[in-house]
């Protein structure tokens, strides 16, 4: 590999293969998911357009398949980690079944702060480095009371931590040449959720979210929500109120509320 180095997990179908597809003229790739005979597939479309591929099967919902794609990280020529592969398991909290807790908040949760752990170091050394996590819209939707919305306790859970976790990250690397963004999309046509989101008019295409990621890179874009219009003054809101929030609760005395019932 002579190029600069993209790592991208989830990469056998939907959004991971669109990022693959887009970097493939002008990084080398390592692609990493759960199917080897997929991932096959698309390294030889790629290396026909000039790229170099590693293919790299490992399954993220597994403490083995993390440790596999960390060590490859720890080798430190990769300077792009897209941290892609997740999964739904959408259902009220009470219906999941134990055994899927842990794989499914690993998968969604973990292997991003792992993997980003590991690529780290070496893009610290070298002064060069972008770091993107895929999130979702719906890690800003706890609150959210929408009838179309997916049950989604333990997706909602692991995704807000994934987006908390990178933002946090991009202000503890400001002053560090490595970039680092969350992507969080909407509904977006694709296999996930055993294809649901073809059926719906307002889905997006994952090569929309993936060159959207780009672009915003490129603009120095944190967060970057694919279709949100005026997403600087949405966020500059959000920040205004999670401010608040803080700053707000951080006092030494109880709030009237807790103290007087008539307040």
């Amino acid at each position: 590999m002579t190029r600069t180095i993209a790592l991208i997990t989830g990469a056998s179908s939907g959004i991971g293969a669109a990022y693959a597809r887009l970097l493939a003229d002008d990084h080398d790739l390592v692609l990493v998911a759960r199917r080897a005979d997929r991932l096959a597939d698309l390294a030889d479309e790629l290396r026909a357009r000039g790229a170099a591929v590693e293919v790299l099967p490992a399954d993220l919902m597994t403490h083995d398949g993390i440790a596999a794609v960390a060590d490859r990280l720890a080798a430190g020529d990769v300077r792009m980690l897209i941290s892609n592969a997740g999964a739904g398991g959408y259902a009220p909290l009470a219906d999941v079944d134990p055994a899927d807790i842990e794989p499914l908040l690993t998968l969604n949760a973990v292997a991003p702060v792992r993997l980003v752990h590991a690529a780290l170091p070496a893009m610290l050394a070298a002064g060069d480095g972008v770091i993107v996590t895929v999130a979702s819209l719906l890690a800003f939707s706890a609150g959210l009371i929408d009838p179309r919305a997916p049950r989604r306790t333990l997706y909602v859970a692991a995704k807000a931590a994934t987006l908390g976790f990178t933002r946090t990250l991009a202000g503890e690397l400001a002053d560090t040449p490595v970039r680092v963004q969350v992507v969080c999309p909407g509904v977006v046509a694709t296999e996930w959720n055993s294809g649901a989101g073809h059926s719906v008019p307002w889905a997006m295409s994952p090569e929309d979210v993936a060159s959207a990621s780009l672009a915003g890179l490129r603009l120095g874009e944190t967060v970057c929500a694919p279709g949100l219009e005026g997403q600087g003054s949405a966020l500059d809101a959000l920040l205004s109120a999670e401010t608040a929030f803080v700053t707000g609760g951080n006092q030494p005395n109880l709030a009237a509320r807790y103290t007087d019932p008539g307040a």
